[in-house]
């Protein structure tokens, strides 16, 4: 279920080649995502490679929390699921699939989800919890206005403050 008494958007157009759409049930294509070791350390800490199975029930539980989004990149004319991003007022867990990272689309995401934060007239937001390995998610979430504010067992919990 998404938040509670709000309507999710369909799509949310972030610019002319990026936009996110609203999860729809159909995961499968996502499976190589959570097949990459990298990535799935980068999220979960471990290197347990995903099965559909595990897929499905990380987008259930994810589901059931927030805004369920996969991030799409308008290629050749057609948009394209490149990673996906759940957002909530406690946490905003994005995966960004290997080609496309460091290319600033986690950036601009971010920035999308939190002007819709502000739309729905949150003071704060929070990113549960960022690995102090994971770099690239730290310098990410840091240059859209996050800044730490506890400790975790493996790294920081990072706050947003909005108004």
């Amino acid at each position: 279920m998404p938040i509670a008494g709000v309507e999710q958007p369909q799509i949310i157009q972030i610019d002319d080649a990026l936009r996110l759409s609203r999860f729809d049930g159909d995961y499968a294509f996502a499976l190589p995502w959570y097949r990459n070791e990298e990535t799935v350390y980068l999220v979960d800490g471990n290197r347990e490679i995903y099965d559909l199975r595990k897929l499905r029930n990380m987008y259930r539980y994810l589901q059931e929390r927030g805004e369920l989004y996969f991030i799409q990149l308008l290629q050749d004319g057609k948009y394209v699921a490149i990673g996906d991003v759940t957002f909530w007022r406690d946490d905003m867990p994005i995966v960004i699939d290997t080609p496309y990272r460091n290319r600033g689309i986690g950036k601009k995401v971010v920035a999308a989800l939190v002007r819709r934060a502000v739309e729905l007239g949150y003071d704060c937001i929070y990113v549960n919890d960022i690995y102090d390995y994971n770099i690239g998610s730290q310098k990410c979430f840091v240059s859209a206005g996050f800044v730490p504010v506890e400790k975790t067992n493996n790294g920081r919990r990072y706050k947003l403050t909005l108004r």
